[in-house]
């Protein structure tokens, strides 16, 4: 693993993109939700339109990618923080690009347990982040998409607002209350995560629940749709997934 370095300029610590800059406060001791930039994890997925995904940046994240994550990194022009993965799905070009532009990269055995999004995901939370976007993390595998959002459901997340989005759709779970924000029309859909979800109540949808019940084996949840920017969804028991379409 190349070592991790940064420059210290004016009080700041300065990091660069490929033809961008950009700063955030320099800090001393361990990150928190509170000052913490938000971390951006790149997953080897598809992203249906590389230009909506590049909306989805602050310009101040953090930025790791999940081995073949990177492909998608290097196209929008960003220059990683760390690669991590076992690195099967690399280019010679892309490790030699790497290389080139000093990014630290953490290398495991092919054989390993968890996916290289876990291991992403794993490095993310030591950092104590106050949110986590895991881009390029939908389509592609069917398993895998499976897999990336049962990632979501670990406990340490609880506090922590991590999604997964492309550009076009994002997911997210609910645990006791979320807000959505969109757009008039842009299509909502509530999947409970195995347990039947109780105490259902959602504001600012076109077919709204009042005390509802969704189970796994019902699609009573599915295609709702956002009648103004925000909507809310509030629930007594279970583990909700909220999966939001933009409106085209």
């Amino acid at each position: 693993m190349y070592p991790i370095t940064s420059s210290a300029s004016g009080g700041c610590l300065v990091f660069r993109q490929i033809g961008a800059r950009f700063s955030v406060p320099a800090r001393d001791g361990p990150v928190n939700a509170v000052h913490a930039p938000r971390v951006l994890i790149f997953a080897n997925g598809i992203l249906p339109d590389l230009e909506k995904a590049r909306g989805l940046l602050q310009g101040n994240e953090t930025i790791i990618c999940a081995d073949g994550g990177t492909h998608h990194a290097l196209a929008l022009g960003l220059r990683p923080a760390i690669v991590i993965g076992d690195l099967d799905s690399l280019s010679d070009a892309e490790a030699v690009r790497l290389s080139d532009m000093k990014v630290p990269v953490k290398r495991y055995a092919h054989d390993k347990d968890e996916t290289d999004l876990e291991l992403a995901l794993d490095y993310a939370l030591a950092m104590k982040p106050g949110a986590i976007l895991i881009v390029g993390a939908l389509g592609s595998r069917l398993d895998h998409t499976l897999g990336n959002l049962s990632l979501l459901a670990d406990p340490r997340l609880y506090d922590v607002d991590c999604r997964l989005d492309d550009g076009v759709e994002e997911a997210y779970f609910c645990r006791a209350f979320s807000e959505i924000r969109g757009v008039p029309g842009d299509l909502v859909s509530l999947i409970p995560w195995g347990v039947p979800i109780t105490g259902v109540r959602t504001e600012g949808l076109r077919w709204p629940l009042s005390n509802g019940v969704l189970r796994a084996e019902k699609t009573l949840g599915i295609s709702n749709e956002m009648l103004g920017e925000y909507a809310t969804v509030h629930l007594e028991t279970g583990l909700l997934l909220i999966v939001r379409r933009r409106r085209q």
